[in-house]
């Protein structure tokens, strides 16, 4: 960097300073180039002073002068711009030089000096004149304005004008620029969009430099290739403003979990009028400012929750203060579990508030595993340490995160540490995440939330609203929706009449999801029947009073026997089983599929499903797209099909559906499974260079779905497994086939977890040889995981070939290993002793440790950190850091609900094995 000085003669001179040495205060001159500008060669050969230029240079040095500063930079004359290398280098700093300045002077020929006679002192004269002029609308004063601290602006006679705070008001108008922009707040907190709106209306001399005028602007540096025009030159800026957000890509996202994902763009927010006085409640919980940072809204099944949970996020949404949201669904594959809970949140808070990007960001590229690591590791890398870095620079200082129907996620213990977890959000100050969540009061829930201390939580039970309220609110919303219905297919002013809206009000006694599921079974009748359905709906309910549960009863029974009351009496007994396996399938799904691959899994003709399902709308999202997925419109439907007091001969046997599934899986997947399923041909073919659409297409969803989920459902069928039956078959055939599709499919760990678990279901006693058959799959899985994860071919070469030679998989699949492998390395005759190695560690590790239940592993290290395995599959499930020196002993208590570490740091220290959390640090020892 070169800057300028006045010599004792009063004269300028040039210095050059390398990066380090430049010094700490210095002047820059922000103006608008002019046809006579000093260069960099006109001061060096001593022509400056004759060119019209030389004036600004003289104001800045005087006035850096008067300001007390020595050097002072001007950009016409301090850099060499026919030394294409400098140019790039100058331009590719300038926002930082800009940013380093002590002062910044804006000079601005376009605007008069301000008259001071005025009776009363009005700048109204030169205002309006400083608001046109020609500074704001140049792509590189942009920066210029943003970048220092102090900026003053000077009119033509050189007199002062006010500077960037007293202007605010002015500049913020004719800019655009957002006031904290203005003030210092850091310019990743500014959208990417909002940042680009600025230069919009700005030009340049050179269509290349309305893009190169943004580096700064966007953090970023790269190449000056002038000659390439606009669109390419801001196609490249993009590129480097996106490629940090690249490291977003390896966190598993649910695309399902967000409130107004696609597939769940039909569900419906609360009525205007309706809910009233809970929503004030929760808006000003969720504006306030106190420690209650969870809300907990919990009520029985209909009651509206979801509902409610959605208008709140799109409240919070539109108004750019929704951190993240995932809504819970059972049944809803990556919605139904917690696996992918944290990180979906994480990718969120990235997208939904900018200033926390970088930060996330920096978590994934220092942690690339942390998708595999802990809940407590997600949550204090991903989430909360980085909003601890926002510490008070954020434009906004208060989120939302939006959590609904908790209990339908399904591990209790899951559920424990995800509201351990949120509810250490009150330990963030300076911004605050505020946690709506919504669940029924199941269980674990409830002690949850009771651990919680009474002061960081508000509660509120839907059924302690007075019945006359929702009744009021269940009103207008049949009014509306049927009101809906009858422009739609011009039923008449008169319908529903009054007393029919009413008695509807009555039958649906408190229950939301009565309501919207009466309307949607009236509106799939269309014009001629809507009248017919409404009568239906209204004989089919007992008007006497009894439990909201018998009215929900009642409306699904109506919806059950309306589909098949259309058929003869012989068509009924086949049409009324296949419903009931068709819809006993459908709500026992691990994971939702669309009508298209449902049938292939069952067998059946899709027309055959369609046909089933075409009066189901009511109970149903049935998409018109057959590749979407088809889901439940609430999971009360499935709790009344698994209970035979309630639907009577509907009744699903959940055992029965989930050995259906089993089977249809195992079937499914001998027919489509084969050795190079996706045609890559060669042995070192990567997993992660083949598109997801051509693995999609080869292995369809209905495939992937049997492959990932067909132990899972043989295992909750309760049936035995037994030697050379289905499940046996399938793998002595099929073994290699199916490691492979998981393999492709980035499932690995999945399949080695549904070995285990199949391992765990299958009596040594009563099948032995498929036991044993079992076992040799678990050690060929867990030895070659990698191979799988990385060239799910290599199965069929390098897997088999270093197996043991008297190894079950590979003598039954030795016809696999390829012919041109002519000389196989001597293996040992049998699988060693030594079950995994468990690596992770940067130290030596000096202690370990079984639980008492034998399915965990602690080990301490020399890296100040203790570990937790899972015996079963090697993956890690803790990290546990707080010592600051090694961790030279490990123990558990005895009933595995704790670990103790003893450190070199002269500390003790005990730590919670569900949540990793430090429970107590005892100090007192003098040595090691």
């Amino acid at each position: 960097m070169r800057l300028l000085h006045y010599n004792n003669d009063g004269d300028f001179s040039l210095t050059e300073f390398v990066e380090g040495d430049i010094p700490k205060q210095y002047a820059i001159l922000s103006h608008r180039w002019g046809a006579d500008e000093v260069t960099f060669k006109d001061l060096t050969d001593g022509t400056s002073k004759d060119k019209a230029g030389y004036g600004k240079i003289q104001f800045c040095g005087e006035q850096a002068r008067r300001d007390g500063l020595q050097y002072f930079w001007v950009d016409t004359c301090c850099i060499d711009k026919s030394n294409a290398v400098e140019l790039q280098e100058a331009i590719n700093s300038m926002f930082r030089w800009y940013q380093d300045a002590t002062k910044c002077y804006v000079y601005l020929p376009d605007v008069s000096r301000p008259r001071t006679d005025s009776a009363d002192g009005s700048n109204e004269d030169w205002v309006s004149i400083f608001r046109k002029s020609e500074w704001f609308t140049r792509g590189w004063t942009l920066q210029e304005l943003i970048a220092p601290a102090s900026v003053d602006f000077f009119c033509k006679d050189r007199g002062l004008l006010g500077n960037k705070v007293s202007l605010e008001r002015h500049i913020c108008e004719v800019t655009g620029i957002p006031a904290s922009a203005l003030r210092g707040s850091p310019l990743s907190d500014f959208s990417v969009a909002g940042r680009l709106s600025w230069a919009a209306s700005r030009r340049t001399l050179r269509p290349e430099d309305k893009v190169y005028s943004l580096l700064g602007i966007f953090d970023v540096n790269m190449p000056l290739i002038y000659g390439e025009g606009y669109d390419k030159a801001l196609k490249r800026l993009r590129k480097e403003i996106d490629e940090p957000l690249k490291e977003l890509d390896c966190l598993p996202f649910a695309t399902d979990a967000q409130f107004n994902s696609f597939d769940c763009q039909d569900k419906v927010i609360c009525l205007p009028d309706t809910r009233v006085d809970l929503l004030q409640e929760i808006y000003d919980w969720a504006d306030g400012q106190d420690e209650r940072c969870i809300f907990w809204l919990n009520g029985m099944a209909g009651t509206g929750k979801s509902t409610i949970a959605r208008t709140i996020a799109r409240k919070y949404f539109e108004e750019e203060r929704l951190g993240a949201s995932f809504f819970f669904s059972r049944g809803g594959g990556d919605v139904s579990h917690a696996g992918r809970f944290l990180t979906s949140i994480a990718v969120q808070l990235a997208d939904n508030i900018p200033s926390l990007r970088h930060y996330i960001c920096d978590a994934v590229i220092k942690r690339k595993e942390i998708a595999s690591q802990s809940f407590r590791d997600q949550w204090s890398q991903l989430i909360l340490g980085p909003l601890l870095k926002l510490g008070d620079s954020s434009s906004l200082s208060s989120y939302v995160l939006v959590v609904d129907a908790l209990d339908e996620c399904d591990k209790e213990e899951h559920i424990r540490m995800i509201l351990h977890l949120l509810a250490e959000a009150r330990t963030l100050k300076m911004v605050r995440l505020r946690i709506f969540l919504t669940s029924r009061p199941e269980t674990p829930i409830r002690h949850g939330i009771h651990r919680i201390p009474q002061a960081e939580h508000q509660d509120f039970i839907l059924q302690d609203i007075p019945r006359a309220i929702v009744d009021h609110d269940i009103s207008l919303f049949l009014e509306y929706n049927l009101g809906m219905i009858r422009q739609e297919w011009t039923l008449g002013a008169d319908w529903p009449s009054e007393v029919v809206l009413k008695q509807l009000v009555l039958h649906a006694s408190g229950l939301f999801i009565w309501a919207s599921t009466a309307c949607r079974f009236i509106h799939k009748g269309k014009r001629q029947l809507a009248r017919t359905r409404l009568d239906t709906i209204l004989k089919g309910s007992s008007r006497t009073v009894t439990e909201p549960e018998n009215h929900l009863n009642e409306i699904y029974l109506t919806v059950l026997n309306h589909s098949i009351s259309e058929y003869s009496d012989e068509e009924k007994e086949g049409v009324f089983k296949m419903l009931k396996h068709t819809l006993g399938s459908l709500v026992v799904l691990l994971s939702p599929l669309s009508a298209f691959s449902l049938s292939r899994l069952l067998q059946l003709l899709k027309e055959d499903v369609d046909s089933i399902f075409h009066d189901l709308h009511a109970i149903l999202n049935i998409p018109d797209d057959p590749t979407r997925q088809l889901r439940l419109h609430h999971p009360s439907f499935r709790d009344f099909l698994f209970n035979k007091d309630r639907c009577g001969d509907f009744c699903v046997d959940k055992k029965e559906a989930h050995q259906l599934l089993a089977s249809s899986c195992i079937q499914l997947m001998s027919q489509a499974l084969k050795k190079d399923i996706c045609g890559m041909h060669a042995p070192g073919s990567q997993a992660s260079s083949v598109e997801s659409s051509w693995i999609e297409k080869c292995l369809p969803p209905e495939v992937q779905y049997a492959c990932l989920y067909w132990v899972q459902h043989l295992q909750k069928s309760g049936s035995q497994v037994h030697d050379s039956e289905e499940a046996h078959r399938f793998l002595q055939v099929h073994l290699l086939h199916w490691l492979e599709a998981l393999g492709w499919m980035g499932k690995t760990s999945e399949g080695i977890q549904a070995i285990l678990s199949l391992e765990a279901h299958v009596p040594v006693n009563k099948s032995p040889n498929l036991h044993t058959f079992i076992y040799d799959a678990k050690r060929f899985a867990l030895y070659n995981r990698s191979v799988i994860e990385q060239t799910p071919l290599q199965l069929y070469c390098s897997a088999l070939i270093f197996a043991p030679e008297k190894s079950i998989v590979r003598e039954t699949f030795e016809k696999y290993i390829p012919t041109w492998i002519e000389r196989k390395p001597k293996v040992q005759a049998h699988w060693s002793a030594a079950l995994q190695t468990l690596e992770g560690h940067s130290g030596w590790v000096s202690s370990v440790a079984f639980s008492p239940d034998g399915t965990q592993v602690a080990s301490g290290s020399d890296d100040h950190t203790m570990w937790l395995w899972d015996v079963a599959t090697g993956a890690p499930l803790q990290t546990l850091d707080g010592h600051s020196d090694k961790v030279s002993s490990v123990t558990f208590s005895p009933d595995g609900t704790q670990v103790v570490s003893g450190s070199d740091d002269r500390t003790v220290r005990l730590w919670d094995v569900a949540i990793g959390a430090p429970l107590q640090t005892l100090n007192g020892h003098s040595d090691k």
